[in-house]
C-alpha cells in the first residue's frame, strides 16, 4: 500500500517521512490553503528527496497553463486536482493526475472519470479543500476501491489508520492533519506512531 503525507512545508517533515517508509509526499500549491508553500521553496525541497519518493502538487481550481507551469518548475510526479475539474480539464495537465472526490456530495461523479486516472476520496469542505481531520464514509469507499484504483483521505490518524486499512482496502492512503502539531507542521511522534500501525499491519499480511 502506498501511503502519501500531504501538507509538507519543511525539510526536515519531508526526511522524517521518507525515513519511516512515506511512499509520496504532497505539496499544497493552491494559496487558499494554510499549507500552502512557494514552489520554489517546493523544488528545493524535492531535490533533497530520494528519487523512490513521489512528489504530488495539490491544485485547487487554478489554471491548466498554471499547473503545468508549477509541476515542470518543482519536478512533481504527479498532480492532484482537488477542486472543481472535470475529466477534460485533466487532459490538459501533462502530469498522471489524482482527482479530489468529496463522498457524499460529488461521488456520484466518480463514474465520469476515466480509469486512467486515480480517485482520491475525501470530505466535503469548499473552504479548506482538505485537512478537515474529519472521516470519510468507509463503507462507500470501500465499495468504489473495490472497483477503481483510489487513495484514501478524510481524517486518518495513528489511531485510526489501521480500521480505515482493513474497512476500505485503498491502493494508497493519504494524510494530512492527522500528523500535525499545526496545518504545515508535522508532528515526528505521530508519523512514527502511523507507521508502526501500518508497517505491523503488513507484518501481519506477510505471515498469514
Amino acid at each position: 500500500m502506498l501511503v502519501k503525507i500531504c501538507g509538507i512545508t519543511r525539510t526536515e517533515d519531508a526526511q522524517a517521512a521518507v525515513a519511516l517508509g512515506a511512499n509520496a509526499l504532497g505539496f499544497v500549491f493552491w494559496p487558499g490553503s494554510p499549507r500552502f508553500i512557494d514552489p520554489f521553496r517546493a523544488r528545493a525541497l524535492a531535490t533533497s528527496l530520494p528519487p523512490f519518493v513521489t512528489t504530488v502538487g495539490v491544485f485547487v481550481n487554478q489554471p491548466a497553463e498554471h499547473v503545468n507551469g508549477v509541476a515542470s518548475l518543482v519536478g512533481l510526479a504527479a498532480v492532484q486536482l482537488h477542486g472543481d475539474e472535470d475529466a477534460a480539464f485533466a487532459s490538459a495537465i501533462r502530469r498522471p493526475v489524482m482527482k479530489a472526490i468529496a463522498l457524499g456530495t460529488d461521488d456520484v461523479r466518480v463514474d465520469g472519470w476515466p480509469r486512467q486516472y486515480t480517485l482520491l476520496l475525501d470530505v466535503h469542505d469548499p473552504g479548506l479543500r482538505g485537512g478537515t481531520g474529519r472521516t470519510v464514509d468507509w463503507t462507500r469507499a470501500a465499495s468504489i476501491a473495490a472497483t477503481r484504483r483510489v487513495f484514501l483521505a478524510g481524517g486518518l490518524t495513528p489511531e485510526n489508520v489501521v480500521d480505515a486499512m482493513a474497512a476500505v482496502k485503498p491502493f494508497g492512503i493519504d494524510i494530512s492533519s492527522g500528523v500535525e502539531d499545526r496545518p504545515g507542521i508535522k508532528n515526528h511522534e505521530r508519523l512514527k506512531a502511523l507507521f508502526e500501525g501500518i508497517h505491523a499491519v503488513h507484518h501481519i499480511a506477510a505471515r498469514s
